[in-house]
């Protein structure tokens, strides 16, 4: 609370110190022009005649030109301001006003050696981050048994044509190889993975599984064709009996060339590919202890093939059956420094430490008697998970709607925070009082302008979510750049400045009597005041003060 205040304060300076020059302009323009409208009858004494003769001589065109030379100069700066802000991210008059005026105003930085170093390492790092990669989504749903069934109900679509055409990459990459031309089931359905046509891709894969029993064939039947998930299983575990056919034959023959080690990678993704999804099936259908012992098999069976990142599944699994300490273990494999983070990792990771706190935590108290070590590790816990994906927070604080999760996720962004929330809304709401200790920290850290704990939030993910999530839902935007004060300011001050101007050109008198108007409005209560001073006081004693 301390650390908000302070910042708050220095903010305040910093608005202060941007907009003093302005508001003396504003002031010196408003009062010539006042003395322009109330000269004729205004009571100057003898020893103003010069200034009260030099006023009487201008003429009105002066003022105009006065009020239209500060509304351009106004304009000029407001356009700098907003292209400087617009190519940097900051103003250029707050940031020349940090750096030369805030320590006349005592905010001093202790340690700004530190600090420019820290800049130029944030610098570097946002330039050493590579272009937004988008992910597969470990729990992408079925798209005859959920996918279709929305758009059957609400007549929407939930796939975009870019994370569908990003899957059907995925699909050419994983279940076809060079050799597929030489066996007519797999030769119809490397044609039948590039077809864009659904209809006509269950229909390549009904027709392969006439010639033979294509493994890859019941996965597109089981992923497009099935309407429920019994279905999906059922489908599924036909091509699981001939996947592991084809497993076996091509394990032995693998080192007979590269033709047949490229098929016997081939058969090994579409094996692990065919349990992943029957363990996703028995989670959905209820089976999750059942689902579990699938996940853990299948993660000995092939402990490299970590494309899938089956251990995020399995995390979610043991949520559903609230086995937190084999979440924990799972954790201490996968979160580790040298490995890629999650918003499932690092967001899991925080509610298992809220837990230990959030039933008994209150802002209230711990800003009296401070934290204790568990809540400031859960603290810290939600700092890292809140640095690594802002957007996530809304969702499951429900201060924003779901939708389904796309097929594909960008690390960091708005669709990897809706595929997390789609399936972890309701662990969170499991443990009394996590979302609670989310709720005291939903704004932290903003605005994040460098990295702490990962990179600098990278600047792509808007225009990469917007490509993977549908169109009638408000892609989440983070950090939202917000004008600053002074760009505010230079355009009010403009427009006001114009406006004067043209009024004061077109309707001089109208203008006077407006300006009179307000300025005995303005100074009754100080003309009352003055009155009831002179009324006590005696005349001699003002005598005596103006001789002082």
């Amino acid at each position: 609370m301390a650390e908000a205040g302070a910042g708050f304060v220095e903010q305040l300076k910093c608005c202060v110190a941007c907009s003093w020059s302005s508001l003396w302009a504003l002031w010196f323009f408003g009062m010539l022009f006042l003395v322009y409208i109330l000269r004729a009858p205004l009571k100057i004494n003898d020893n103003l005649t010069t200034v009260s003769m030099f006023l009487n001589t201008l003429t009105p065109k002066f003022y105009v030109a006065l009020t239209g030379t500060s509304s351009l100069i106004s304009g000029l700066i407001l356009i700098f301001e907003w292209w400087y802000f617009r190519k940097y991210g900051t103003s250029f008059i707050e940031q020349v006003s940090v750096s030369h005026l805030r320590p006349l105003l005592g905010g001093v930085d202790n340690s700004p050696n530190n600090s420019n170093t820290s800049n130029g390492d944030s610098d570097s790092n946002r330039q050493s981050v590579s272009e937004c990669k988008v992910w597969r989504n470990p729990l992408n749903l079925f798209r005859g048994a959920e996918y279709n069934r929305y758009t059957w109900v609400t007549g929407r679509e939930p796939l975009t044509y870019y994370d569908m055409n990003l899957s059907a990459q995925d699909h050419q990459t994983f279940f076809t190889c060079d050799t597929d031309h030489l066996r007519p089931a797999d030769a119809i359905m490397q044609k039948a993975w590039r077809e864009r046509n659904p209809q006509a891709r269950i229909s390549a894969a009904h027709e392969a599984l006439e010639l033979n029993e294509c493994a890859t064939a019941y996965i597109l039947l089981a992923e497009e064709e099935a309407t429920t998930i019994v279905e999906a299983e059922k489908l599924f575990k036909q091509a699981l009996k001939a996947g592991e056919g084809c497993y076996r034959r091509s394990q032995q023959l693998q080192h007979h060339g590269t033709q047949y080690e490229a098929q016997h990678r081939r058969d090994t993704n579409v094996l692990v590919y065919i349990k992943r999804r029957l363990a996703m099936c028995a989670r959905k259908l209820g089976r999750t202890r059942e689902a579990v012992k699938m996940m853990r098999d299948l993660m000995k069976e092939f402990p490299l093939l970590s494309m899938f990142n089956i251990h995020e599944n399995l995390l979610e699994a043991l949520l559903e059956l609230q086995a937190y300490a084999d979440v924990q273990a799972v954790l201490a494999k996968y979160d580790d420094i040298s490995l890629p983070k999650s918003a499932t990792i690092c967001y899991t990771a925080a509610l298992l430490k809220a837990r230990a706190v959030s039933d008994k935590f209150s802002p209230e108290a711990a800003s009296r008697r401070g934290l204790s070590t568990a809540e400031m590790n859960a603290v810290e816990a939600i700092h890292r998970a809140v640095e690594f994906n802002p957007h996530v927070p809304k969702y499951l604080l429900e201060m924003k709607s779901l939708i389904l999760p796309p097929e594909h996720i960008l690390k960091r962004g708005d669709s990897e925070a809706i595929a997390y929330a789609f399936f972890h809304l309701q662990h969170w709401k499991r443990v009394e009082g996590a979302l609670n200790l989310l709720h005291s920290f939903r704004m932290i850290p903003y605005p994040l302008e460098k990295g702490h704990l990962f990179y600098p939030y990278p600047i792509c993910t808007e225009t990469a979510d917007r490509e993977l999530l549908p169109s009638f839902h408000e892609v989440s935007v983070y950090p939202k750049k917000e004008l600053p004060f002074f760009i505010l300011f230079t355009a009010g001050l403009c427009s006001f400045t114009a406006m004067l101007a043209l009024l004061t050109h077109q309707f001089p008198e109208l203008m006077g009597v407006f300006a009179k108007a307000f300025l005995s409005t303005l100074f009754a209560p100080l003309n009352f005041v003055m009155e009831k001073v002179e009324s006590i006081l005696p005349s001699s004693l003002w005598h005596q003060l103006t001789r002082i």
